[in-house]
């Protein structure tokens, strides 16, 4: 038993000499292996936050509709603007987003416009849903 304990601290002693903390090529490839794991995650990020700025903008969009479709039922007319002031009594309270919305109407058409955070333009019309395509009754 003795001589198992002496081979023992001689092992320990000579970890303690030879090995006193991580190499340099351990770093380099564990900082290769860290700069491989972002490259891939961050554009990855940014594109989970582009399409959250759009479900944003087109759910703005929708509510905006909705609120104008309410303020032609109750005046039978379109609203002077589309912001959160004209059209909070019917139920929008705009966002950043579609704050800056710009409608164009005739008696019941209408086609309002946002701008995402991610810079994709959306068109929503009387009788569509929110798209990036430009619909034939917008300017």
């Amino acid at each position: 038993m003795t001589r198992f304990i002496n081979a023992l601290n001689k092992k320990r002693a000579s970890f303690n000499q030879d090995e006193k903390g991580f190499t340099l090529i351990e770093l380099l490839v564990v900082v290769i292996i860290i700069g491989v794991l972002a490259a891939i995650a961050i554009p990855v990020y940014i594109g989970v936050q582009n399409s959250a700025k759009d479900s944003s903008t087109t759910s703005d969009l929708t509510n905006a509709k909705i609120a104008v479709v309410a303020y032609y039922t109750a005046n039978q007319s379109m609203p002077p603007s589309i912001n959160s002031a004209t059209l909070a009594n019917y139920g929008y309270t705009g966002s950043g987003v579609t704050d800056n919305s710009s409608a164009t109407a005739t008696s019941t058409a209408f086609c309002l416009t946002a701008t995402s955070g991610s810079g994709t333009v959306f068109y929503i019309t009387a009788s569509g849903a929110a798209t990036s395509t430009k619909p034939s009754g917008c300017k």
